[in-house]
């Protein structure tokens, strides 16, 4: 072990409902127990760090806690025959920056079952380029296809476009030759979905309103959500006859007001995309997809690295909705100036 302690952002609650964050110290005694320790290089930047981060019970059931739910390093000693010191891993989804201590420290210990192997075609830093978002693209691009779903039976909708898995899965989605339609409450952002291979950008308002309405206009043949709310309920409303649904987020609400014609009139299926529990196997073949044939030119463009020291703003800035890079990456302590280093 390098060092008696390593850096991490801590949570605390200094008070009933009021939480801090801070850059601190910690001992390897306060992490849990676990067959595999990683030196954390790098880790993406999530809608739950910063739930977590705010003292969201719901995603943290305990504080004082290190929020980060991707990790990506090298093992640092581990006790499972799978891994050895050296190997490059990636360490992402199950109870990792939940309820256990996450990528937003210098190191993680964790259980062999949730440690995976890098793919070859795929850098560290790549890998939290995509982190849980682009992960949860993939799911979502799989499901679209194994529906199936081939690109010439009409659009696909992608809702929250801008943000991090929505415009992962517009890039993913335009890679494999379908025609996509964004939606984005940003309209300084079209050239950026067009960028990604966006065939059509709608401002979010067209998805809102008609809660009277049983069906509307059939328009999508498949729909990847991001968001939840008023939006997956129009999109559902307005999807073709025997479409397909995706729904992986709540940002705008978890409530869905909707009827069952769509189901039993139109024959829609909807798909609900889990990231954290997602088995080993499944989560290795979406990886190796995300590596290889989906592997997405000009990574470098789809996120913005930071510090650790910047941090605490960007969680700030993913709560107001104000994000303009889908990833916020931040890199090793090392490549810190002093000024940043704690006290």
């Amino acid at each position: 072990m390098p060092a008696e302690t390593f850096q991490a952002l801590l949570i605390t609650e200094s008070s009933p409902g009021h939480f801090d964050r801070a850059i601190v110290n910690r001992s390897f005694n306060d992490l849990p127990p676990g067959e595999v320790l990683v030196k954390v290089l790098y880790s993406s930047l999530n809608y739950k760090d910063a739930l977590s981060a705010l003292g969201n019970r719901g995603v943290t059931r305990q504080y004082p806690h290190t929020p980060g739910i991707d990790a990506a390093g090298m093992v640092a000693e581990s006790s499972s025959g799978e891994f050895r010191p050296g190997q490059e891993v990636i360490v992402s989804g199950y109870d990792l920056g939940m309820n256990t201590p996450g990528g937003f420290g210098q190191y993680v210990r964790v259980p062999a079952a949730w440690v995976m192997k890098k793919p070859a075609n795929l850098t560290l830093r790549e890998s939290m380029i995509y982190g849980t978002a682009g992960f949860t693209a993939a799911q979502s691009v799989m499901r679209i296809q194994n529906h199936p779903l081939s690109p010439d039976q009409g659009k696909i909708l992608v809702t929250g476009a801008t943000g991090g898995v929505g415009s992962m899965a517009v890039a993913i989605l335009a890679k494999e030759g379908y025609r996509v339609t964004a939606v984005t409450g940003k309209p300084d952002q079209k050239p950026f979905l067009i960028g990604l291979g966006a065939r059509e950008i709608l401002p979010r308002e067209t998805l809102q309103g008609n809660a009277d309405r049983m069906l509307l206009r059939e328009k999508w043949a498949g729909v990847i959500d991001t968001v939840g709310g008023e939006l997956l309920t129009n999109a559902i409303k307005s999807a073709v006859y025997g479409g397909a649904v995706t729904c992986c987020g709540n940002v705008a609400s978890p409530l869905l007001s909707l009827n069952v014609y769509p189901f039993i009139l139109r024959g829609i299926t909807l798909y609900g995309i889990d990231s954290a529990n997602c088995g080993m196997d499944a989560r290795i073949s979406i990886w190796r997809k995300l590596a290889d044939e989906w592997k997405l030119p000009g990574l470098d463009a789809q996120g913005q690295e930071i510090t650790l020291a910047e941090l605490d703003r960007h969680l700030d800035i993913i709560i107001q909705g104000k994000e303009v890079h889908p990833q916020n990456l931040w890199v090793d302590f090392r490549t810190r100036r002093p000024e940043q280093l704690p006290g």
